[in-house]
């Protein structure tokens, strides 16, 4: 689940209560302390709290007692490279030379 997906599942309007903790996200909707998606008014569900969970009350192991949902992905999506775009566009502009070459060759 991206960052951006995780942050859909913030415990509103009915949807789940989703937090993340190491790369592990746990459902935490069935906890009375994430009504809402809030939980004691110092975290809303949706995001990571890993950082956040150093400086909790409690150790860590209360949120694995959750179950976990899936894993949070770190590594977004890799966009096309901009190298295969000049590419195209250097074999379009020598086509269209080669075309214009030829045709100039024989109208001459």
């Amino acid at each position: 689940m991206t960052p951006e997906e995780l942050a859909e599942q913030d415990g509103r309007d009915g949807r789940p209560a989703y937090v993340a903790v190491s790369g592990v996200i746990y459902d935490v909707s069935a906890s009375d302390l994430w009504r809402d998606g809030r939980h004691l008014d110092q975290h809303q569900a949706g995001q990571d709290l890993t950082e956040a969970l150093k400086s909790a009350p409690h150790v860590r192991t209360v949120v694995e007692r959750f179950p976990s949902v899936g894993r949070l992905t770190t590594t977004p999506p890799t966009p096309p490279s901009s190298s295969s775009s000049s590419v195209k566009l250097l074999g379009l502009a020598i086509g269209v030379t080669a075309v214009l070459l030829i045709g100039w060759l024989v109208l001459r």
